[in-house]
């Protein structure tokens, strides 16, 4: 499971729906009925205008200039009807109309070219989305993994939390974080997380020195162009990683400022509390004492749930926070992928209209055999 948060890209030129079309013309229709039948005194046919002026709303511009000419042609029909075409109350009235309909008409192109505009934005955005955050395997050696992203914003896939996974020649290393801030800042800020880890997470290298290249790769100006080091405390990222060997019932943890992974077992909840936590990536005045990883035990059946502090953090009416670890453990089903369902309906249902305060990430991992 890589569960998204579906934007369906917009049409660039949407087809109205006949239902939606058959409206002005009906008014058209209506007005110039009234009008017809109505005392010489009454006009109607002002409200002839409200007929491209509701198509715009809509439709393209060719659509609403036909609106728009039907309308001027009801509005002719009633005056040879009523007086005659020249008939100055009645010529005053086409020309209004003429005019505004070609006003509708010129700003129902500009929305036009402005959605056209959005829809290649959207694609590019989701592009480049679908590279910064890559979907995990569901099977990864002895490991079963899902996870899910969910956005706080309605136009966005991603922001500033982040997740990876990687295949060593031993066993599989994955990655979870929450950087510091929001929007495109925070997502260029994930992704030089997110390279600095699918580079070195490879390597022959253990894990304290894996996170301590995350380190220099968060620690580095990415604007200054001459790897001039950021000053402290200006960007940071809060970060998990976890190395889980093949064969062996164990996985190591270092824990950079982020939420405790939880380990359910049994059908209990055991938050993984490392002795020695580290400071956040980028925070460099604080890491001279280097990282530590420490070891838990993660047999087959277990499941180890990664989140972000969008999870936690997000608030029901009464400003109560989700309880996680309670929710977890309430969980009647088993597999990862099921957990993370669950939990996904559930913390839409805790917050209000089902929108997060803030972007929200989560990854289950459960070891399946002792094997690769």
């Amino acid at each position: 499971m890589d569960d998204r948060p579906p934007h369906p890209r917009s049409r660039r030129h949407p087809e109205p729906r006949l239902a939606l079309l058959s409206v002005p013309f009906a008014l058209i229709a209506i007005v110039t009925v009234v009008d017809i039948l109505a005392p010489p005194e009454v006009h109607l046919g002002p409200f002839l205008v409200a007929a491209p002026a509701v198509t715009a709303s809509f439709a393209g511009p060719r659509t609403t200039a036909a609106v728009g000419a039907v309308a001027v042609l009801a509005q002719a029909v009633v005056a040879v009807w009523r007086t005659t075409l020249t008939d100055l109350n009645h010529t005053f009235q086409i020309i209004a109309l003429i005019l505004i309909s070609a006003f509708v008409t010129f700003f129902a192109h500009l929305r036009e070219v402005h959605e056209a505009q959005l829809t290649q934005l959207r694609s590019v955005a989701e592009a480049a989305q679908e590279v910064v955050l890559r979907p995990l395997r569901d099977r990864m050696g002895p490991l079963r993994v899902a996870s899910v992203y969910l956005a706080a914003e309605a136009e966005a896939q991603i922001g500033g939390d982040l997740y990876a996974a990687a295949r060593t020649a031993h066993g599989t290393r994955l990655l979870i974080g929450d950087v510091r801030g929001k929007g495109l800042e925070a997502i260029g800020e994930a992704a030089i997380v997110l390279g600095a880890f699918r580079a070195a997470a490879h390597k022959e290298v253990d894990l304290p020195e894996l996170v301590a290249h995350l380190e220099a790769a968060v620690a580095a100006d990415p604007d200054g162009g001459d790897d001039e080091p950021a000053a402290p405390g200006e960007g940071f990222t809060t970060a998990a990683v976890l190395d889980i060997p093949d064969g062996e019932m164990i996985l190591r943890l270092v824990s950079c400022g982020h939420p405790p992974p939880l380990l359910l077992r049994g059908g209990r909840v055991v938050p993984l509390e490392v002795d020695q936590p580290a400071p956040p990536l980028g925070l460099t005045e604080f890491v001279d004492t280097g990282f530590a990883a420490q070891t838990f035990s993660f047999e087959p059946g277990d499941i180890v749930l990664l989140y972000t502090d969008g999870v936690i953090e997000a608030r029901d009416e009464a400003g109560s926070f989700y309880p996680l670890p309670d929710r977890t453990a309430d969980w009647p089903g088993d597999g990862p992928d099921a957990l993370l369902r669950h939990l996904c309906a559930d913390l839409l249902a805790h917050s209000p209209g089902g929108l997060l305060g803030d972007d929200a990430a989560m990854v289950a991992i459960e070891r399946v055999d002792g094997t690769r």
